[in-house]
């Protein structure tokens, strides 16, 4: 374990791909261990042979093929004219934003990416700071990779062999309650800098009823999902696939805004997304099989255990590894490697697994948005040319926010469970 460790930490240091780090230190610890290399191939051929983990190159190719069909730009237009009238106008219309991309992208990076393109330059003519502008779009990230289908939930789901459909509903409350939460913060912010509303009046119901037809085919796919995997009309992965089908649909016959060529270009880019993705799964899966043959799960078991025998304590310990651990991993990867390690011993503490996946997942995905390598936040700093040190400085109001959220939901488990528990029925 000593060579899989020193090995992942150098090549984590020199700057080499998270998938290649994870890949090579578990060929370190194979070598030196003189396992047969039949059995590594196997395990990582093994990794993408499951039904459940179609869902990801699905509903990958569905947000790509929506974001081309106008649904984003009809979501925008609908989200200033629901809170343009408020504090920091553009920066509202960003949170709620997100939260509406929830139900399309499923990717906090995907979403802080488009953000950044289409709305970052307008808020700063609009005299945002860049820094603000930057930290605030790529925060909203993680509303998006909370509200159904998140990528996230589906690949903690399928690693830790949890109801990705009690997960979609879970995500559902966390991330209404992380919009409002941050719509907060924007607005405690705007009033104290005096950013500006876009326009002076509330909307009228008959303007707020016009944009919710306008955005009928976006609001109700999340909807459908939920209510196809509940009734047992399609599973995740067949929901991922009707999640393709309908935005086809969409795109070429009622917006019609799809054509062949953005349809090339949205494959040639999903193709992309999905290599990247796959190949870090079957690495993860070498890297995963490394550290239980070395039985590193049962040593940091006892380690942690031996700290307190108070749960809140335990989670606590588990939460704050996860969160660091995140700021230097890609997100993909640390579901992957950390969710075996720590969802058997959060359990045993007698946590719901769906609980703590729905907060397990709100934190790593966070630390993409920190320093010193979140992979959101350098996205969001490339596009708007904002520096680092900056942006992390204009944060730090919006992770204390998501920091507030996420201790009422681990004291208010029911914040989470209700949806499930009230669709499906409590667990036993």
């Amino acid at each position: 374990m000593i060579i899989l460790g020193i090995t992942f930490i150098v090549l984590l240091a020199i700057g080499l791909p998270v998938a290649f780090t994870v890949g090579l230190s578990a060929l370190s610890f194979f070598v030196t261990e003189q396992v047969p290399v039949q059995i590594v191939v196997q395990k990582m051929v093994s990794s993408t042979q499951s039904f459940s983990l179609l869902a990801v190159p699905f509903f990958v190719l569905a947000g790509n093929l929506m974001n081309e069909t106008g649904i984003t730009s009809r979501l925008i237009k609908f989200c200033n004219l629901v809170t343009g009238h408020m504090r920091g106008g553009l920066a509202q219309v960003s949170v709620l934003l997100s939260c509406l991309m929830g139900g399309i992208s499923g990717s906090a990076t995907a979403d802080a990416a488009m953000e950044s393109r289409i709305l970052g330059p307008d808020m700063e003519k609009r005299g945002y700071s860049k820094g603000f502008t930057a930290a605030i779009l790529a925060m909203g990230g993680l509303i998006t990779s909370t509200i159904p289908p998140s990528l996230g939930l589906i690949l903690y789901g399928v690693t830790g062999e949890v109801s990705i459909g009690r997960l979609f509903l879970a995500g559902l409350v966390p991330g209404i309650l992380m919009t409002i939460v941050l719509m907060a913060a924007v607005a405690m912010i705007s009033k104290k800098r005096d950013y500006k509303p876009e326009h002076d009046k509330f909307p009228s119901i008959g303007e707020v009823l016009k944009g919710l037809v306008e955005n009928i085919w976006a609001l109700m796919f999340p909807v459908i999902l939920i209510v196809g995997i509940r009734f047992g009309i399609f599973t995740p992965s067949e929901a991922g696939a009707f999640a393709v089908v309908y935005a086809l649909i969409v795109g070429l016959f009622i917006y019609r805004e799809l054509t062949v060529a953005k349809l090339m270009e949205c494959l040639a880019t999903t193709a992309v997304d999905l290599a990247v993705i796959m190949f870090i799964i079957i690495c993860s899966n070498a890297f995963g099989y490394a550290i239980v043959t070395g039985q590193l799960p049962q040593t940091l078991a006892r380690m942690i255990t031996a700290v307190s025998d108070n749960k809140y304590i335990i989670l606590l310990i588990v939460m704050l590894f996860v969160f660091f651990v995140g700021m230097f991993m890609e997100a993909t990867a640390n579901v992957l490697l950390l969710t075996p390690i720590f969802l058997p011993i959060i359990t045993s503490y007698g946590f719901d697994p769906v609980h703590f996946g729905v907060m397990y997942m709100i934190l790593i995905t966070m630390g993409g948005m920190t320093p010193p390598i979140g992979v959101t936040m350098y996205t969001t700093c490339s596009i708007l040319g904002c520096p680092i040190e900056v942006y992390t400085k204009e944060s730090i109001p919006f992770v204390a926010s998501i920091i507030i959220l996420l201790v009422l939901l681990a004291v208010f488990p029911q914040l989470v469970l209700f949806l499930p528990n009230l669709v499906y029925g409590a667990a036993v």
